[in-house]
């Protein structure tokens, strides 16, 4: 038997949570990370961008560097995603959003690419357009 410790990881680079729960929690030599939307950490408001799906896109990328800058405060890295969870408003969206996420996780520094599931939901927090929730390695 050995003793459970878990560990409360708060990033100043992403938004606070925005209810009773943690940015991620480290435990047993993982770190959960909760969903991300694509807000500003300074503003907490959505980021918007430009043309056809930028909203998605610019949401998207948000997200991820909010996913990321949680990830580093626990002592994590993309490098040690094994497995993301995105949520969409619109599962229309998917081509856009996958897009973006590949600037992210194909590259070679990243790779083997993390298991993952994406999926629309009926609604997001705050109407977004995207959620990204990931289980990384420390």
């Amino acid at each position: 038997f050995f003793p459970f410790v878990v560990q409360r990881v708060e990033a100043e680079g992403a938004p606070a949570a925005l209810g009773a729960y943690s940015q991620a929690i480290i435990a047993n030599g993982m770190v959960y990370c909760s969903g991300q939307l694509g807000l500003s950490p300074e503003t907490n408001q959505f980021v918007e961008g430009e043309g056809e799906n930028g909203n998605v896109r610019a949401q998207t990328r948000q997200a991820l560097e909010n996913l990321q800058n949680v990830l580093v405060a626990a002592g994590s890295s993309f490098a040690k995603v094994v497995k993301v969870t995105i949520m969409l408003d619109n599962i229309d969206d998917f081509s856009a959003v996958d897009g973006v996420y590949r600037e992210y996780f194909l590259l070679p520094e990243n790779a083997p690419p993390p298991a993952r599931a994406c999926f629309a939901v009926d609604k997001l927090p705050k109407h977004g357009l995207v959620e990204i929730e990931c289980i990384a390695m420390v």
